[in-house]
This record gives C-alpha cells, sequence and structure tokens, in this order.
C-alpha cells in the first residue's frame, strides 16, 4: 500500500507542476534616493528593492543590470560596433577613444538582502548575486544597496552632454533586477538594444544643482514646492542656492528614466479622455517653433491610438528633448529635439505608441522585437496617416522589407536582437517585419476583425509580458480563424511569398483560369475580377491552414468564395461564369497587403490573354 500511494504521489507531483499557470510574473518596489554632482558627473545612490517571487521556483541568487559599463574601451557594446558589416554611427568606434572621465560606470559600494552581506561577481554589464538565504516560491526579502555611476559622454541612449547640448539624458542609469519567468533568467549583457523588465513602483528622489530642470518618468510630487514651470499659474519661480531634491513616483512600470537640463521650457496639454501630455525643450530657435506645431499633434496621437488600440492606462506622459534620435520609457520618452516637423512629429508618434506595446504589453522585446516595434510603427504609422489624412498603407515597411528580400539579407524576426548578422537586418526583422506582419495580417482575417483583435489583445494582456502565441491566439479567437500557420511562416522562417496568374482560357462558355503559387510561404488569395461595365467581383480563395474565412470586405462588390488552397499544392484553378469578352482583367491582391516579392504576374489583361492563346 505504502509502495502504492508513493509512486502515486511521485506522478501526481510533477503533473500537478507542469499544469501550474506559466504567466506568474515576479514583482518589484524600487525605493531610491541619489545625488548627482553636476561638476564632476558622478551619481551616488542609495537603492533599496523589495522583491516578491511570485514564481514556483526556489532562487538561490539573482542578476542585476549595470548598463553604463558598457560604455567602456574594451566593452561588448564597443567590440561589437567596431566589428559588425555596418555599425551604427551613433556609436562606430567612439566607445574605444572615450578619456576615463567620460567612460560610463556602475560600482557596488554595498549589498545586503535582508541586513545580511553578499558575495557578488560583475561580468561587464551583469553583476551576479549570490543570495544569503534563498528565496521560497511566494516569499518576499528586501535587498539594500549604495552604489556610484559616472554618466558617460553621450554615445547611445544615455549619457551627458548630447549633440543638441542636453545636460543628462538618465536612462539605464541604476542598477536593475533583471527578469525572471518561466523561461528562466533573461540576464542579458548589454551589446546593442532592447531591454526585458519586471513590473513594479518607483519611488526615486533627485538631488542636484537647483539651475536644472528635471522630467522623467512617474509624477513629480510637491511640485509648487520645485517651481521650474511645474508650479501653478501666477506663483512666482522658486530658486534655492543649495541642491534641490526632485521626487517622483510610478506605479506599475517597467523601468524609471529622468533628464535634467538647465534650458528646459516646459508646455502642457490635456488629451481630452486621456493624460496631461507634457513638453520639456529647449527654448530656442532651431527647437521651440517646430515644438510648439508638434505639440497639438500629440494630442491627436493619444486620441487616435486610445479609440484604436485601447486606453493609455496612466494619467501623465513627457515628451522630452533628450538621447539621442528617439527612444521609449514609461510615462516619457526621449526624442530629439531640432530638425524639421514632419521628422520630430514623426519620431514622437513612434514613441508615444511605445507607451501601449512595450510599456503596457511590455514583450520580451529582446526575444520578439516585432511585437514591440513593428506594432509600434505600425500603429504610429496609422495615427499619422489619420491625422494628415493621407493612406495609411504602409508603403515604406513593404519596400523595405522587399529590398532585404531582394538582396538575401532578410533574416528571422523570432531570434534576439543583438545577434543579428548586421544592424541593417536587425531594423528589418524587427521594425519592417513586425509592421508588415501586421498590415498582411489584416489582409488575412479582414479589417473588421483585425481592429477588434487589436483592441482585445491590448486589454487582455496589458501589464502581462504577452509572447508570440498569446497574440495570435487572441487574433484566433476573434476571427475564428486558425493563424499559428502564419506566425510560424512569417516570424520563424525567411520564406517569402509569391503568386502569378498562369493562363485564362475560354471554356465552355465561361473563363477557365489558372494560379501558381511560386513561394515557399501559402497564403489566401483576394484576385479580382474587373468587368467592361465598370463593376468587380472578388474571387476568394481561403488556404486550408485557416480553417475559416473573413468576411467580406468590401459591401460595394460582389464576392464568391471557393474551395480552399491546400498548401502541398502549388497549382489552383477554377473557372469564371462569365462571357470571356466581358472580363477585362483579373488581379491578385490589388489592395497591395500580401507581401509578394514579385507582383509581374499578378494582373492579367485578359483581352490579350486570349489573343495570345490563353497565356
Amino acid at each position: 500500500m505504502r509502495t502504492l500511494l508513493a509512486l502515486v504521489t511521485a506522478i501526481t507531483i510533477p503533473a500537478s507542476t507542469y499544469s501550474q499557470d506559466l504567466r506568474w510574473q515576479q514583482r518589484v518596489d524600487y525605493t531610491m534616493k541619489v545625488a548627482l554632482n553636476t561638476t564632476t558627473h558622478i551619481l551616488t545612490g542609495e537603492q533599496k528593492l523589495v522583491y516578491t517571487n511570485n514564481s514556483p521556483d526556489t532562487l538561490r541568487r539573482v542578476y542585476y543590470h549595470l548598463y553604463f559599463n558598457a560604455f567602456q574601451p574594451g566593452s561588448m557594446m564597443d567590440v561589437r560596433s567596431r566589428n559588425v558589416q555596418d555599425p551604427d554611427k551613433r556609436i562606430g568606434d567612439r566607445i574605444s577613444r572615450l578619456q576615463k572621465d567620460e567612460t560610463g560606470h556602475q560600482k557596488i559600494k554595498s549589498l545586503k538582502q535582508d541586513g545580511k552581506v553578499l558575495t557578488t561577481k560583475e561580468t561587464g554589464t551583469i553583476l551576479e548575486v549570490m543570495l544569503a538565504k534563498a528565496l521560497l516560491p511566494g516569499a518576499r526579502t528586501t535587498f539594500d544597496m549604495t552604489f556610484e555611476a559616472q554618466v558617460p559622454i553621450q554615445i547611445r541612449r544615455s549619457g551627458r552632454n548630447n549633440s543638441e547640448g542636453i545636460s543628462y539624458s538618465m536612462t539605464q542609469w541604476y542598477p536593475k533586477i533583471a527578469e525572471y519567468d518561466h523561461q528562466g533568467w533573461h540576464a542579458y549583457q548589454y551589446v546593442a538594444r532592447e531591454f526585458h523588465s519586471v513590473w513594479g513602483d518607483f519611488d526615486v528622489s533627485i538631488s542636484l544643482d537647483p539651475k536644472f530642470t528635471v522630467a522623467g518618468t512617474g509624477i513629480l510630487q510637491d511640485p509648487d514646492k520645485i517651481g521650474h514651470g511645474y508650479q501653478k499659474p501666477g506663483l512666482a519661480e522658486l530658486k534655492s542656492e543649495g541642491p534641490v531634491t526632485w521626487r517622483f513616483v510610478a506605479r506599475n512600470v517597467i523601468d524609471f528614466a529622468w533628464t535634467a537640463d538647465p534650458e528646459y521650457a516646459h508646455d502642457q496639454a490635456k488629451v481630452p479622455n486621456g493624460p496631461v501630455v507634457h513638453f520639456f525643450y529647449q527654448d530656442n530657435p532651431k527647437t521651440t517653433p517646430t515644438w510648439k506645431a508638434m505639440e497639438p499633434i500629440a494630442v491627436k496621437v493619444f486620441e487616435f491610438l486610445n479609440k484604436t488600440f485601447g486606453q493609455y492606462p496612466f494619467e501623465t506622459y513627457s515628451v522630452i528633448q533628450g538621447g539621442d534620435g528617439g527612444m521609449e520609457y514609461p510615462m516619457c520618452t526621449l526624442i530629439m529635439g531640432e530638425g524639421k516637423l514632419d521628422g520630430v512629429a514623426g519620431t514622437m508618434a513612434h514613441e508615444v505608441a511605445h507607451s501601449w506595446y512595450q510599456m503596457a504589453l511590455a514583450s520580451n522585446e529582446a526575444l520578439y522585437a516585432w511585437m514591440d516595434e513593428g506594432f509600434t510603427d505600425f500603429a504610429s504609422d496609422e495615427a499619422i496617416a489619420s491625422i494628415t489624412q493621407t493612406p495609411n498603407d504602409h508603403a515604406g515597411s513593404y519596400k523595405n522589407y522587399f529590398t532585404m528580400v531582394s538582396n538575401g539579407m532578410l533574416e528571422v524576426p523570432s531570434q534576439h536582437a543583438d545577434h543579428y548578422a548586421t544592424n541593417k537586418g536587425y531594423r528589418t526583422a524587427s521594425y519592417t517585419t513586425g509592421a508588415v506582419f501586421l498590415h498582411q495580417l489584416k489582409y488575412i482575417v479582414g479589417e473588421k476583425n483585425f481592429y477588434s483583435g487589436m483592441k482585445n489583445y491590448y486589454n487582455t494582456w496589458k501589464f502581462r509580458h504577452p509572447e508570440p502565441y498569446d497574440f495570435i491566439r487572441i487574433m484566433e479567437t476573434t476571427s475564428g480563424m486558425q493563424l499559428g500557420w502564419y506566425l510560424r511562416y512569417f516570424t520563424m522562417t525567411t520564406r517569402t511569398i509569391d503568386y502569378g496568374i498562369q493562363s485564362a482560357d475560354v471554356a465552355n462558355s465561361g473563363l477557365s483560369v489558372s494560379l501558381k503559387r511560386l513561394g515557399a510561404f501559402p497564403m489566401p488569395i483576394d484576385l479580382i475580377v474587373t468587368y467592361k461595365d465598370g463593376t468587380r467581383r472578388t474571387i476568394y480563395i481561403p488556404t486550408n491552414e485557416t480553417l475559416g474565412s473573413k468576411p467580406s470586405e468590401g459591401p460595394l462588390q460582389e464576392r464568391t468564395e471557393l474551395s480552399p488552397w491546400a498548401w502541398v499544392d502549388p497549382n489552383y484553378s477554377f473557372s469564371i461564369d462569365a462571357k470571356p469578352g466581358d472580363i477585362v482583367s483579373l488581379e491578385i491582391d490589388p489592395s497591395l497587403r500580401m507581401a509578394d516579392i514579385d507582383r509581374s504576374n499578378n494582373k492579367l489583361a485578359v483581352a490579350e490573354a486570349l489573343k495570345d492563346g490563353g497565356r
């Protein structure tokens, strides 16, 4: 009896373990007090981190990111930049030429777990920490740390004195604990790009020279005591001879960023049924006119994204001049401030859209950059198109995708963002492929299903770190179609789409049409028949993989649905019941949403084909 009981126990315990919900999330609560010496550029700080282990695993070590260590000669970021085929021009060999007082570093002065000193090992930008006491499932522990950092000359995202003269862009600036999830620790070295972080609350106090205005993540506490444009209208600007402490609080975010500059102007605008948007920029002829014109566009971007993809979840947002190019952070973005309105507004719109796909959903952008950058590119392009009343055909994304296909540089999107052979390969696989993935998905499931699915996805998975199959499951549920094949082909392979109209011949009293799949990527087909009287008809051929059909998208034209086209068969034939002389042309997907790499054979003039013997 005991033997049988032991056997049953041995069987049932692993079964219960495997049936656990893999979507648990760790939790962090940071309290930090830091002081920045604006003469030496040295930041000193105290950090209290309450860490909750919501995983089913016992943790015996943790890892911290020390991002500033990347800005030292010989770092992985430096070596990679000097050896990759197409280095980022903002980096190049600049890190290798930094002087000692221009480099970045983060040094841990002390680290304790619940009062006990911990043993650590630093390797590049990762700090491995051996715990004094194992952290059991469901348990909580407190790490107390003192640290010192030297703010580097601005090279990439972080640093001081950028090309537009912003004093401090403080991003990836504090020792940040790595994410642990069902895949294990995500303790990536900081080589180039992309992050994955733990949800938590931040309470951050920053002391520095009173001439600086500070902007960043969270909500400024006691703004009337700070001044610097934050105070209520009518209050005089407050002055101080000693350091001023700025305290920001942010709830349920994945990171904390801030900037500081003595020349910041500060504007704000209220989004109807949305957040208060703050704008921080240097008040000068190069920047001010552009930013004043950009501000109402920002409000419209928020309105469009709220309506189309789901409600922005925080009460404030700040658009800040700083950094290099543009980079997203919780409740704020850092963008370059100078330049033409189209460029500044476009960058702003892209970074704002990250608040949906990185700051609310927060997929692991290191592993699935296309779920962040690509979805963000898609959403921001749609927002700008709506505001400017121009077509939202995503033509730029398709052009970039086709270019990479033609030059043989296309790479698989679902891989770690630092491990692409080229920077161009990364940009295409993340920004371009992600946007094309969505626009083509709209072709597969239909416009109504698509936008309903996008909103369902956001509302279902915000604050939960969704992964690729989480997204595709939502789209399947919304559309009633099977879509796993599409996810696999487009994000896990470099197979391409190529369909053509092979022939059109007279058959009895109608027209016999033969289509051919030339590429290795199967797709459903919308074939548009145009008649002499100007009417149009859609011939819809689902792929057998969807096990379903999209609804008709065009109420103004008739649609005929044919039997599914099996992916194993390269050929498909059917007949059109109409006099061949009444048909002007046949065209596969004139909407251009299907990423067909060769459209030269997608359209056929019927009269000419019949004259040439059906070809």
